[in-house]
């Protein structure tokens, strides 16, 4: 009987995560989570003619890929893979400390898939996002 009762238990902890990730709070602030929002806002503007020429795309895993290199001129894309980089530095942290400021670290995984779909849902039109199964589309 104790050994049914861990595999419950084990089911119940294992499944706990994705249900409780739609309980927390996504839109939590702490200082960390204000300077990470404000340095993608600054980049943002360097980024957006990257994502409107679909060099570079919004991935199903919440980061930004640069899909296709050759949209950029050979003399941009080094400040473009910058850019990259950097943005996703900065989104892998934010996902963190959301996760963190909701006091459950291990929600990490489901904090980054839910601002992926909703970084893909707030796309403009024209910009290449990632869906489920790998696949790029243009919005």
């Amino acid at each position: 009987m104790s050994i049914l009762i861990r595999r419950i238990a084990t089911v119940l902890a294992l499944s706990l995560p994705l249900a409780a990730v739609a309980q927390g709070n996504l839109e939590i602030n702490t200082p960390a989570i204000t300077s990470l929002k404000g340095a993608m806002q600054s980049r943002h503007g360097q980024l957006a003619p990257y994502y409107a020429s679909g060099a570079v795309g919004i991935a199903r895993d919440g980061s930004i890929v640069l899909r296709d290199a050759n949209a950029i001129p050979l003399a941009q894309r080094q400040t473009a893979t910058g850019l990259v980089a950097a943005e996703n530095n900065d989104r892998a942290a934010l996902y963190r400390e959301i996760a963190r400021a909701n006091g459950h670290p291990e929600w990490e995984a489901e904090v980054r898939s839910t601002f992926g779909q909703r970084w893909a849902d707030k796309a403009q039109p024209g910009w290449f996002v990632q869906n489920a199964a790998g696949q790029w589309s243009q919005k």
